[in-house]
């Protein structure tokens, strides 16, 4: 399988398929809690959905934007022209088929129409190639979450 497509989730059916790719990915795969894995947040992200020809699941994003980003990242500067890029996963079946990419470049992209000048990212340190192949810098000391070692990450938009 090589043909996807990635596309805003736009139904709640299609937020259940995200959540069904991030349930896969975070929970079982990582062991990350359900209880941390989903969040407040997700109400009023930004998410995307990569699907399969047959219209299954491979992948999901999500970009929060306004006080969301702030308060999810921390940021103290007040700064609302930065979103925040996050829970970016892909099924087992799916890796390697550039799905991640284009999850990340349709996540910029909802970022630009957003008006937005940059996205941050917390990135899990085993993926810092991946985000740094994207444009990405890490800056700041690694950190935990969910028990994970993580680099914050940020891209500036054109």
């Amino acid at each position: 399988m090589t043909a996807f497509t990635v596309r805003v989730a736009a139904s709640g059916a299609d937020l259940q398929a995200c959540f069904a790719v991030r349930t896969e990915v975070f929970v079982v795969e990582q062991s990350v809690p359900e209880s941390i894995e989903y969040d407040a947040y997700d109400a009023g992200a930004v998410h995307v959905l990569a699907e399969g020809p047959d219209g299954e699941p491979l992948g999901t994003g999500r970009l929060l934007h306004g006080p969301a980003a702030l308060a999810k990242t921390g940021d103290l500067t007040g700064d609302l022209t930065v979103g925040s890029l996050g829970r970016l996963a892909v099924s087992k079946s799916a890796r390697g088929l550039g799905v991640g990419v284009a999850l990340v470049r349709a996540i910029e992209a909802e970022a630009v129409r957003l008006g937005l000048a940059a996205v941050d990212l917390g990135a899990q340190t085993h993926a810092l190639g991946f985000y740094e192949r994207l444009g990405y810098a890490a800056y700041g000391p690694e950190f935990e979450d969910a028990g994970i070692p993580h680099r914050a990450m940020r891209r500036t938009l054109s």
